[in-house]
């Protein structure tokens, strides 16, 4: 006998349903860029695929040997429940593991006749080769070597002050990695509110699926009147503003 047509259509789309939730769930899930804190290696518009999959926790059980699990590195671009907000997702690059020794180096320099200031990161003692990083934007200004960490909340920078080495460079704890920005002078990261725990990581940034020139405004919720005139211009403007050259760029 011969299902029902309905309830075939509807069997297939729970079980469309099903797994694209298992997926977005387990393994991949969209995200986009709200803010110019990554520029210029990410841009306010772009679209990503974020693989949640690779950080899963099975380090110690044979599945981690059988399944591409692995642990996060230096130069992983990871998305994040922000600390502050576990509600709200960040995105910055992991530039330091637990046990690490995270300081940046405020030199002075003088270029003609013009005096400037160059930050250089330096983890472990050894200054970071680091050409996907910027400067511009509002900086954040770090007057000393004591700054890098300079949380807002005192009683957290009381307990954090303790971490900090005579060297001013600042020990990251186990368990946790230390994220910032691409564009140092414009980001709000590990500095200003500090480590990440490894709980809190969400997956990789791996590929641009689509990039669609806007500013920031653009994309924060402002009512559903808002939300549908966004999608309206996006429609109208879809081919003139999307970012052709961008199209699945891999996120280095």
């Amino acid at each position: 006998m011969k299902k029902n047509v309905v309830r075939e259509y509807y069997e297939a789309i729970l079980v469309a349903f099903i797994l694209a939730l298992f997926v977005r769930t387990f393994v991949f899930e969209n995200f986009k860029i709200p803010s110019g804190s990554m520029e210029d290696n990410l841009l306010i518009g772009d679209h990503l695929v974020v693989n949640k999959f690779i950080f899963s926790h099975h380090a110690d059980t044979p599945l981690h040997r059988l399944l591409p699990y692995r642990s996060p590195r230096r130069d992983d671009v990871v998305v994040f429940k922000y600390p502050e907000d576990p509600r709200r997702d960040f995105i910055k690059r992991c530039v330091a593991l637990g046990g690490d020794r995270v300081k940046v180096e405020v030199r002075r320099t003088m270029v003609d006749g013009q005096a400037g200031v160059e930050k250089h990161l330096v983890v472990n003692g050894v200054e970071q080769q680091e050409p996907f990083v910027v400067y511009k934007g509002n900086p954040r200004e770090i007057r000393d070597q004591r700054d890098i960490f300079p949380p807002r909340d005192p009683s957290r920078r009381r307990a954090l002050d303790m971490q900090v080495n005579d060297d001013g460079s600042y020990t990251v704890p186990p368990g946790h990695v230390f994220c910032m920005g691409d564009n140092r002078d414009n980001s709000l990261d590990s500095r200003f509110w500090g480590p990440v725990p490894l709980d809190y990581l969400k997956g990789r940034a791996v590929l641009i699926y689509w990039s669609y020139e806007a500013e920031r405004d653009d994309w924060q919720w402002r009512g559903f009147g808002r939300r549908l005139q966004q999608l309206a211009e996006v429609f109208v403007h879809f081919f003139t503003k999307t970012r052709w050259d961008r199209q699945f760029r891999l996120i280095r």
